[in-house]
């Protein structure tokens, strides 16, 4: 199995490229991305200037590469657009031409607002923000091409992610964290994206569907998810509760609930805390 890394320098793509490491059945990561230290240089601004002849040298190809902060995709659309849609179309589909298997790293928020509606592969995706209506033009372009799936990230944790790296960052500085709530969402371990990409790949024609929501089956608030950094961090973590400004959540909803119709039958469930605990286990042992 030999695998690109699309946008190799992001948060999750570097998890993804140590995770692979230690998997026997990678032979081999080709890390593609802007950053200095990728194998291949890529600009999406300019993807035709890419050598695609190196995707010969591989099967699949995670796309992580991506404009993914809501306001700045708001606030700078075209620029954004060229990049996440213009730019990761035109790659996507010289992949796919070649016969690359293309695993697209997309959004919850493809699914837009709909209050007290719980979101399933299934359901229909009417992204109202600019960043949700950019993952859906990636997913509408190629949903038909049965070399391309698409797994709907909810929030991502573990201790780099920016909430919790904030958090943390408090604690190390013996400062009062400011927490937004309400702020909802069916958070996935990054530890469990990891193991959900690497099960797609090895079975991908029995998994015929096109997309694949990642997410857990608790609804969590970022309260919820201090209160736990706390269970395990001996309450060293102190906050205040704070209503945010409505241009928050104006490219962000409040509330963004999914399920998944198909994790059940893939992964064991546990309980939120359980899941959290596993996944600051490394850090909190480092300590």
């Amino acid at each position: 199995m030999r695998v690109a890394v699309v946008g190799s320098s992001g948060y999750i793509a570097s998890y993804l490229i140590e995770r692979f490491a230690t998997i026997e059945e990678v032979d081999s990561v080709l890390k593609i991305g802007r950053s200095s230290d990728s194998d291949c240089i890529l600009d999406l601004n300019r993807p035709e200037e890419f050598d695609y002849r190196v995707l010969n040298l591989v099967d699949y190809v995670v796309f992580t590469a991506a404009v993914s902060g809501p306001d700045k995709c708001a606030n700078e659309y075209e620029e954004c657009w060229r990049i996440n849609v213009t730019g990761t179309q035109y790659f996507i589909e010289r992949a796919l031409k070649m016969g690359r298997h293309v695993l697209f790293f997309s959004s919850d928020a493809v699914y837009g607002d709909i209050p007290g509606h719980i979101y399933s592969e299934e359901s229909a995706t009417e992204a109202e923000t600019p960043y949700g209506r950019m993952k859906k033009a990636i997913e509408d372009a190629f949903k038909e091409n049965a070399l391309f799936k698409a797994i709907r990230l909810s929030y991502v944790v573990s201790e780099k992610d920016k909430f919790l790296s904030y958090c943390l960052k408090c604690v190390s500085n013996n400062e009062k964290a400011e927490i937004f709530h309400p702020f909802y969402r069916n958070c996935v371990m990054l530890s469990e994206v990891g193991d959900i990409v690497y099960w797609l790949m090895k079975h991908w024609d029995e998994f015929p569907h096109t997309f694949l929501n990642a997410c857990g089956e608790e609804f969590v608030s970022r309260v919820r998810m201090a209160d736990e950094l706390n269970r395990i961090m001996n309450d060293r973590l102190q906050y205040t509760i704070v209503s945010p400004k409505e241009e928050f959540y104006r490219n962000r909803p409040k509330y963004t609930q999914m399920e998944s119709l198909y994790l059940n039958n893939i992964f064991e469930k546990k309980s939120f805390t359980v899941r959290f605990q596993k996944e600051l286990e490394g850090y909190v042992n480092a300590e």
